[in-house]
């Protein structure tokens, strides 16, 4: 026998043993190395994979069935993170919000737009003119006069004028909010940054930030003789650490309560350069022929208003309350919203002033409800109302009121 034969029985018998092997199930290796020349770049999964993924899937359902294996689970990367979803109770819509409400005094142009604007949904619409603190329409009285909600991210507007009053910021000066991350005064009222809010608000104090809120109206009737108004609330201590101290009550108003009213006598001084006036809302024709705008005070801000206003402006283009301008882009519109819920009622604020060339008005809107309720839809809906103005000619340039007309009273802030 010649060793080439040789060779070929041998390699018989192998493969031979080989298939005996395989049909007994005794596992067997076989190097194939000569007999292919690369490994496949498009590999099938083996069945040893496919069994590992059934289990960790097996393992991943195991883990809801039980909660005993969450600590496992987390050492092992196998748990998963369930998103938390708030419940709301309150509902964002009502009908006959206007029941009740006293207009004889109101501008029917004004009343008419907030009323067209607001719809069903659950809220209120609060017009100032802010030159001379009359209420021009003043829309579910009920709720504007009542005693008011958390602010929510309004607050900031408060703090940053604080903070400017004291030195502490400019619009340009950057806070570090951890890491290399910084934030100025307009990118923070621009996208209402908590976390600059919260740092700032620390800064101040509770002292200084309360002594500032008062100044600007918070915790007192903002109306002179206006029936049923109430008071907001500006407690006078800091609220408790663990509800997050004075950091939360200047980024959310945590602990505060404001009305539509407080927040509108505030924008207007800002709009009109510094002046608090009492609000007033008239109540016949005869009122509104005898009217005299009455001053609360004098705030020391006239110079802090461009470092504000940016910030303001910045929440409408780019910002926050961006949403505004999918209803009106003519005129300049300067403000800020508020997002915040309590008790399974969320709270939905926006306070802005138009900047026209033919003067100002101040539109506060109130909303309360459930999902459907935030600051972004307030804003939404302040557009429609500066729509449905500029569409009856509300911001055409009007003749000035007499002379004898203009006067001013100015009361003491305790009266």
């Amino acid at each position: 026998m010649s060793r080439q034969d040789s060779a070929l029985i041998r390699f018989a018998i192998a493969l031979i043993s080989l298939l005996l092997l395989s049909q007994i199930g005794i596992a067997a290796t076989v190097n194939t190395r000569a007999l292919t020349a690369s490994k496949s770049k498009t590999q099938k999964v083996t069945e040893t994979q496919r069994a590992r993924k059934r289990m960790r899937r097996l393992a991943r359902s195991r883990a809801v069935a039980h909660p005993r294996t969450t600590a496992t689970l987390q050492r092992t990367g196998l748990h998963r993170r369930h998103r938390y979803h708030e419940r709301f109770t309150a509902s964002s819509f009502a009908q006959d919000v206007t029941e009740g409400d006293v207009v004889a005094g109101e501008d029917p142009v004004v009343r008419q737009a907030a009323i067209d604007a607001l719809g069903d949904m659950n809220g209120t619409v609060v017009a100032v003119e802010p030159t001379s603190g009359r209420i021009l329409a003043m829309v579910n009285q009920k709720l504007a006069l009542s005693s008011g909600a958390q602010p929510c991210s309004t607050i900031k507007l408060s703090v940053a004028l604080a903070g400017l009053s004291e030195g502490i910021i400019t619009k340009e000066t950057e806070v570090r909010l951890g890491g290399r991350y910084h934030m100025n005064l307009t990118n923070a009222l621009a996208h209402s940054n908590n976390a600059y809010f919260e740092a700032l608000g620390r800064q101040l104090g509770f002292e200084k930030v309360s002594y500032y809120a008062h100044q600007y109206g918070l915790g007192e009737l903002a109306g002179y003789s206006i029936p049923g108004e109430q008071l907001g609330i500006y407690p006078n201590q800091e609220i408790p650490a663990k509800l997050g101290g004075v950091g939360k009550m200047c980024s959310f108003g945590e602990g505060v309560s404001v009305t539509p009213l407080q927040l509108g006598a505030l924008v207007s001084a800002i709009a009109n350069g510094g002046t608090l006036y009492y609000l007033q809302h008239p109540n016949t024709p005869e009122d509104i022929a005898n009217f005299q705008p009455i001053v609360k005070r004098r705030l020391d801000i006239a110079g802090l208003i461009p470092e504000i206003s940016d910030g303001m402006a910045a929440a409408v283009e780019y910002g926050t309350a961006r949403s505004l301008r999918t209803n009106f882009n003519e005129e300049e519109i300067l403000g800020k919203t508020g997002t915040c819920s309590r008790a399974g009622t969320r709270f939905g604020w926006f306070a802005s002033y138009a900047n026209t060339h033919a003067g100002r008005i101040v539109v506060v809107v109130f909303l309360e409800g459930g999902r459907p309720t935030y600051g972004p839809k307030a804003a939404e809906i302040t557009g429609h109302i500066y729509r449905n103005l500029y569409d009856h000619d509300f911001f055409l340039a009007k003749p000035a009121p007499p002379a004898d007309t203009a006067a001013v009273k100015t009361l003491g802030s305790g009266q």
